[in-house]
């Protein structure tokens, strides 16, 4: 029997085809939907016949689980691989939702995965691992917002490597295993996602797609992110001077520090856009060997904060506007001095107050280096 397809385009109203497929996922009933690359055919996870049924219609790739888990978020990832890895958090929260598939243990015991039907189980692990994937299109995550626990996704089955870029691509290969096809007309990208496997500290390519490896590798990097007010004296004093000193444990000059995966940046709360530091702490950093010539002072935005694994602030009352205003970043907002002490802001004082001021700032940092894993070359 061949499925229902609704196009997306011409439909008055998403909500009712949000509920169609929900309903049909809920009934053990596969559904297939676009996504940003392509289209994928999906089952419920607490259904075990439907997971037999999806990865019947799955293309198969060797050292590949049969299929795959949609999360709604990547702050799930961890209830369902809970030794999800410091890079694959990273990659996670920069990329996801988006074309990226990521490769994850599953043998930890307290993994969401035992929970599942031994049927689904079987279809979602392999070789003690699991491929979870958030894709970035909007039905798909409101349907996944109905529905209990995870979703399944199959990329469908035909010639090798061919990728369904369109409904028709799906209703040729799986047609009549489907109840229904949402058609939202070619994908966005019509390529694959790219899939990585995580390996310790780092990575490895498994299958190439929209995003290179090398994006992926600065995606991965340490993103450490100085805030003050006004951005053009302590934190960029703070990045010029944690600039050196990761240089120093790196091997590198200051200007390489990205190459060995550790990014550095500083904004202001209060901060204009392309405001240059002050004369005296560009004068303070050439006496202790920093540059701070070209900064550009930058407000502190939702992007920037979402992006930084490490927030240090130069005071308590930073810190507190910063979780005001962003509260998920509770985990990742610290103010730099480990006892919690205000570096004072210097702006409009003399030469010497920049000079304790940076003095300080570097103190601080010296008793920060050794907790944010940047690793000393001798080691």
């Amino acid at each position: 029997m061949p499925p229902t397809v609704i196009d997306l385009r011409r439909t008055e109203d998403p909500r009712d085809v949000v509920h169609r497929a929900v309903q049909a996922l809920a009934e053990g009933r596969c559904v297939a939907f676009p996504t940003e690359t392509d289209y994928v055919i999906a089952a419920s996870g607490r259904c075990g016949d439907a997971a037999v049924a999806l990865a019947s219609l799955a293309e198969r790739r060797e050292g590949e689980p049969p299929l795959s888990l949609a999360l709604k978020s990547h702050e799930e990832a961890l209830d369902w691989a809970p030794r999800f890895t410091l890079v694959g958090r990273r990659l996670a929260r920069r990329c996801w939702p988006g074309p990226v598939a990521m490769i994850v243990p599953d043998d930890h015991p307290d993994s969401l995965v035992h929970r599942l039907p031994a049927a689904t189980r079987a279809c979602v692990v392999g070789d003690g691992r699991i491929r979870i994937r958030i894709p970035g299109h909007p039905l798909l995550a409101d349907c996944m917002r109905m529905l209990p626990g995870p979703v399944m996704l199959a990329e469908p089955g035909g010639a090798p490597g061919a990728l369904a870029a369109d409904a028709a691509s799906v209703i040729e290969r799986a047609g009549g295993s489907v109840a229904l096809v949402i058609d939202d007309g070619r994908t966005k990208y019509a390529q694959p996602p790219t899939t990585i496997e995580l390996d310790g500290g780092s990575f490895r390519l498994v299958r190439s797609g929209v995003v290179a490896e090398e994006t992926l590798r600065r995606l991965s990097s340490l993103l450490v992110l100085f805030v003050c007010t006004g951005n053009t004296c302590r934190s960029p004093m703070a990045e010029a001077l944690f600039r050196v000193m990761a240089a120093e444990r790196l091997g590198c000059g200051p200007a390489e520090i990205e190459r060995h995966g550790v990014v550095v940046s500083s904004a202001g709360l209060a901060a204009w856009g392309g405001g240059p530091a002050s004369e005296n702490a560009v004068e303070i950093m050439q006496e202790m060997g920093a540059d701070l010539a070209g900064h550009e002072s930058q407000p502190l935005t939702e992007s920037l904060v979402a992006q930084a694994d490490v927030i240090l602030t130069m005071t308590a009352a930073h810190r507190a506007a910063i979780l005001a205003q962003f509260p998920e970043a509770g985990g990742r907002v610290s103010v730099l001095a480990t006892d919690r002490r205000d570096v004072l802001d210097p702006v409009g004082g003399s030469l010497e107050t920049y000079r304790n001021c940076a003095r300080q700032i570097h103190e601080h940092l010296a008793a920060r280096m050794d907790t944010l894993g940047i690793e000393p070359r001798d080691r």
